[in-house]
């Protein structure tokens, strides 16, 4: 069992400073929250940028303040290192802060080998268990913690700058236990360009009766809420950026993925998931979730944390939410109730609604603590995130030996030898044209794909295929994409059917409908050079090509507008603008061209995204 451990020291510990789990008045919230950052006057805090607290009510950051804080976060603290990993669809800086004991800043190449190393015991050599727990005495756990995917989920993002800060600064026992012991990598937002486009929307609309609202456009340029359902296909520049240089460079043992929800509900949801878990996640992470969500969940009702879920609403099913789950990694997923963007909301007991497995209005194992209503700030939601996240980061410190065994072990039985019986690898047959698209997701995803001369022929000629044996460390995250899914049937105590939370089906072999042979026994492959003469695949274009585009934004308007402009191919990255004449691939046709006629002498094709008709006919409700 991981250790609990809680210091209740007055002046020293974030839970005293966050006990009030939204209760008491917004000053004494502030009053606090301050009390966390008043030991240090040389490391900048977050107000000292922004000109306000995050957390604050109806104050958003702009993305341009938010990597100016952590800029100088780096230059005043010898605990943060700062760097642009790469730039998002619409232009926006991606940025990363490194932060750990200034010790281990200094070698952090040696902790990426250790990392590398034990990801891959083929590495090792012989002797592979004592060269392993040489590594294990000298590493350290890594932690990813990501903010902001669901731009509109504005509490994360507010929250790593105080997160940032307080490692940055404090010297209390606790923190100096997790620079010594672990290497914290944090993502401010994996979505920038929509931390603008919502704050834009929310300081437009201050004061009027769109206050608190989404904005009526998409805040990820082509794929919106999407953004979260793209770590197995990696369509978007985002999800390739922190794909390329953390995941894969670091192989993280923990990933903290901060997020929020429905404001009617639980005020926090924490692992274990709700059945069902995808049968390639290893027994390990299933573990190794189960048991840290328990311990932060233990800490945050010792400190009076209030309405604490787990078990229920989310699952762990699909890997296009949980890339870490098949990478050696626990994902962590923390949702916490929503306000209204940045404005206070008001809650009656009576208003709180049922969610998958649990009753917010009743005690029940996986719900033990009731929330009875009343006020909730953006205050509220930045003293969950940043508690839960330090209750984490604690014992990602204290069980660090345990952390990386366990990441070790998943490796190991990863790259074991296949006896007969059992299943090798999978043969990929050319025979679509997105068969590069399906190749180049495995490879992103650091899967191991050898080509092969089959030994068979085709019409006189040897035929060339590519083999994915499932000896490698990622050979399971290879084996969840390339076979055909069975969601299972699941009831409830009364025979009904329980549905889905969410993606039932992840087969990237079907949708590209590439050929898969499935393979059981020993594939001897004799290495083939690859003639790099296929094209990839051009869908033809109209010069009179419109895609209808609601004012309620569709994030399959979104899909459409991506596929069409990246020519329906995986590379380049770049999309194509327009056709050979020099005209535009496509127009975007809103409702006030529709409503003016004459539709037909302007374009050949028009293609409405699924949306709802109610939807496309009255838009959104009048205020």
């Amino acid at each position: 069992m991981l250790r609990r451990t809680l210091v209740f020291s007055l002046a020293a510990t974030f839970i005293i400073a966050l006990v009030g789990s939204g209760a008491g008045t917004s000053a004494q919230r502030n009053a606090k929250d301050k009390e966390t950052h008043a030991t240090s006057v040389r490391v900048p805090a977050p107000e000292d940028v922004l000109g306000f607290r995050p957390g604050d009510d109806r104050k958003l950051a702009a993305w341009a303040s938010v990597v100016e804080y952590f800029k100088r976060l780096s230059q005043a603290s010898d605990r943060v290192k700062f760097e642009e990993l790469g730039k998002t669809t619409m232009g926006a800086p991606l940025v990363m802060a490194t932060i750990s004991a200034p010790e281990n800043l200094r070698r952090l190449d040696e902790f990426k080998e250790i990392q590398r190393q034990l990801a891959d015991p083929r590495y090792l050599g012989a002797n592979t268990d004592r060269k392993a727990q040489q590594l294990i005495a000298r590493g350290k756990t890594i932690v990813l913690i990501t903010c902001g995917i669901h731009s509109d989920e504005v509490g994360s993002y507010l929250s790593s700058m105080l997160i940032a800060h307080r490692l940055a600064s404090s010297d209390e026992p606790d923190v100096q236990e997790i620079l010594r012991n672990t290497i914290i990598l944090l993502v401010p937002s994996l979505n920038p360009d929509g931390v603008d486009i919502i704050k834009n929307w929310y300081d437009k609309t201050l004061g009027t009766p769109y206050e608190g609202t989404d904005p009526p456009t998409l805040y990820n340029k082509y794929v919106g809420h999407d953004d979260n359902r793209d770590w197995y296909a990696f369509t978007q520049k985002e999800t390739q950026i922190v794909v390329d240089k953390i995941h894969n460079v670091w192989h993280p043992q923990i990933v903290h993925d901060i997020h929020q929800m429905s404001a009617t509900g639980a005020r926090l949801f924490l692992p274990p998931y709700m059945q069902p878990v995808e049968p390639n996640v290893p027994k390990q992470i299933v573990e190794g979730y189960t048991e840290l969500g328990h311990e932060i969940a233990s800490d945050m009702r010792a400190a009076g944390f209030k309405g604490i879920t787990w078990d229920s609403v989310y699952d762990a099913w699909s890997p296009s939410r949980a890339y870490s789950h098949y990478h050696g990694g626990v994902r962590i997923l923390s949702e916490t109730a929503s306000c209204n963007l940045a404005t206070p909301i008001t809650i009656k007991f009576d208003d709180l609604r049922p969610g998958k497995n649990y009753d917010p209005r009743k005690v029940s194992p996986n719900f033990p603590d009731l929330w009875t209503g009343g006020e909730w700030h953006l205050r509220d939601i930045t003293n969950y995130m940043t508690t839960a996240a330090f209750s984490l980061l604690r014992h990602a410190a204290q069980d660090r030996e345990r952390w990386l065994t366990r990441f070790y072990e998943i490796g190991k039985e990863a790259v074991r030898a296949r006896r007969n019986g059992e299943l090798w690898g999978f043969e990929l047959v050319p025979s679509s044209k997105n068969y590069l698209f399906l190749v180049n997701a495995l490879y992103r995803g650091g899967v191991e794909v050898d080509w092969c001369e089959t030994g068979r022929r085709y019409k006189g000629a040897l035929v060339v295929s590519q083999f994915v044996k499932l000896a490698q460390p990622y050979g399971g995250f290879a084996k969840a994409l390339l076979e055909k899914q069975s969601y299972p049937n699941l009831r409830d105590s009364a025979g009904n059917p329980i549905s889905p939370y969410d993606v039932t089906a992840h087969t990237l072999s079907l949708m590209t409908d590439v050929q898969i042979r499935p393979v059981y026994a020993p594939f001897r492959c004799k290495e083939a050079e690859w003639c790099d003469d296929n094209h990839m695949p051009v869908y033809p274009s109209s010069d009179k090509l419109a895609i209808y585009k609601s004012h309620v934004p569709s994030m399959d308007e979104g899909w459409t507008r991506w596929t069409i402009q990246n020519n329906g191919s995986y590379f380049p990255n770049e999309p194509v603008k327009e056709t050979s004449t020099g005209k535009p691939l496509f127009f975007s046709l809103e409702d006030a061209e529709v409503r003016s006629g004459k539709l037909r002498a302007k374009y050949e094709t028009i293609i409405i995204p699924d949306q709802s008709p109610r939807t496309i006919l009255e838009g959104y409700r009048k205020g």
